[in-house]
């Protein structure tokens, strides 16, 4: 079966607090001397005199690359209810079929509204059913790593963020930065009209639903006939968690 990854490398980088990555490498010289120094084992002893290779995560954001938001992530209540954090999310959630939305002929910051998904379905050839998950592609993905990826990206309306869920989904995903339209174009309404409801209107849409942000590759993907798997790290009371993403298409 091919199997297609829709998820960004982790690597160190510094776009925003809440997607930034530092990594320290420590190779097999370090490796050999940390095993001389824990063990008393002499380099002379290890094969080629090498030991082992390590990474450490200086910072890693739990939102930074590729990953799935837990409803925690968008309000601390959801629907009256203490919202789930990451690790307490059933795992049929994450393995599910997929169906793609391509949006990509909407310009950047014009939101896919509830009109958009059911005709990006339809053109797909796909009957929505509970728990498949929906794969937005507006075509950020080709940003990514770049200063100005932030500010790419459709987004999604809150009312097509409910109306999908009202269809059973309950996993939905974007090649862009965020699920919302880019932040500065939210800021920048909701500080003009000094309204509640404009900024994040689509993550605190008040619904225990998970969000798969910056995806990659979905342009590698048929409209529908493949398998999703999300599975996101077991974090405990996270608000997300990084997520290997890949489509496993049909033979």
């Amino acid at each position: 079966m091919p199997i297609i990854d829709l998820s960004a490398t982790i690597e160190s980088k510094d776009i925003s607090p809440v997607d930034r990555t530092q990594i320290t490498y420590s190779d097999h010289t370090a490796g050999a001397e940390q095993v001389e120094n824990m063990m008393g084992v002499p380099t002379s002893l290890m094969r080629d005199g090498e030991g082992w290779a390590v990474e450490v995560f200086d910072y890693f954001s739990t939102h930074g690359g590729t990953h799935v938001d837990a409803p925690y992530h968008y309000n601390s209540t959801i629907q009256g209810k203490p919202a789930q954090t990451i690790d307490e999310l059933p795992l049929e959630w994450f393995f599910s079929d997929g169906v793609v939305l391509d949006v990509r002929d909407k310009d950047d910051g014009d939101p896919v509204t509830v009109d958009d998904a059911q005709a990006a379905i339809a053109k797909a050839g796909h009957t929505l059913k509970p728990l498949d998950i929906v794969l937005v592609q507006c075509g950020a993905d080709r940003y990514y790593g770049q200063p100005d990826y932030m500010m790419h990206g459709t987004g999604v309306t809150a009312e097509a963020t409910h109306w999908l869920y009202d269809q059973g989904v309950r996993v939905m995903g974007i090649d862009a930065w965020g699920w919302d339209r880019p932040l500065y174009l939210q800021a920048a309404e909701a500080l003009e009209k000094s309204e509640p409801g404009i900024f994040w209107a689509a993550h605190q849409a008040d619904l225990a639903y998970s969000q798969i942000e910056r995806l990659v590759n979905l342009d590698q993907l048929p409209p529908t006939g493949f398998k999703v798997a999300c599975f996101p790290l077991k974090i405990k009371g996270a608000s997300g968690a990084p997520a290997r993403v890949v489509a496993i298409l049909e033979d």
